[in-house]
């Protein structure tokens, strides 16, 4: 015997559509982005609207929700890193989430550790085990957000997470986003074989 379903229509009275979709469209990695503005003030905030948009060029996309100082920072410099967000990082994570003051460091302000990044000014945390420095590629406006996307320019990876030459799920441990407040943590891994 078939189940009702309810019908809720994003947009109608009384019906949250960002609500629905981050508990729907789960789990979410997070882009844990730091930027600098045109006047080198560091920013650092997760954005879980995150994934790859090409393999060749190599390209990452983010979505910032509204006009956020990630965003502006990155339209001034046209560069960014994305530090992977890991299940030892939570708390600092979820700090960085905070409605900060344009202007004010997040990294400084809730003393996370920075480091120099490779090929870009904007520096990576210095706990992540692997980070993507980005360069901007383009950036796409839709509804109320806009979509950022980053040419990957260079890949710095904690060597104890690596084996047979890439990144190994349970050493990297990343976070994910859920609805609400929740978040997941790393998941049960299991190898199925793609069909010929």
């Amino acid at each position: 015997m078939a189940h009702e379903h309810l019908v809720l229509r994003p947009g109608a009275p009384g019906v949250n559509g960002y609500r629905l979709l981050t508990a729907l469209v789960v789990p979410r990695p997070i882009a844990w982005v730091s930027s600098l503005s045109a006047d080198g003030v560091g920013n650092l905030a997760p954005h879980s609207f995150f994934t790859v948009a090409s393999a060749d060029p190599p390209i990452v996309q983010f979505t910032s929700v509204g006009e956020k100082d990630t965003l502006r920072n990155v339209l001034e410099t046209g560069e960014f890193t994305v530090s992977l967000a890991s299940r030892a990082l939570i708390d600092d994570v979820n700090a960085s989430s905070a409605s900060f003051e344009p202007g004010v460091d997040e990294a400084r302000a809730l003393g996370i550790a920075m480091e120099p990044s490779a090929e870009v000014r904007p520096p990576r945390v210095a706990a992540s085990p692997a980070s993507l420095e980005c360069r901007l590629h383009d950036t796409l406006a839709v509804g109320d957000s806009t979509l950022v996307l980053g040419r990957v320019v260079a890949v710095t990876i904690d060597p104890d997470v690596m084996a047979d030459g890439r990144p190994v799920f349970d050493r990297l441990a990343p976070l994910s986003r859920l609805g609400g407040s929740e978040w997941g943590l790393p998941p049960e891994v299991v190898s199925v074989r793609r069909p010929g």
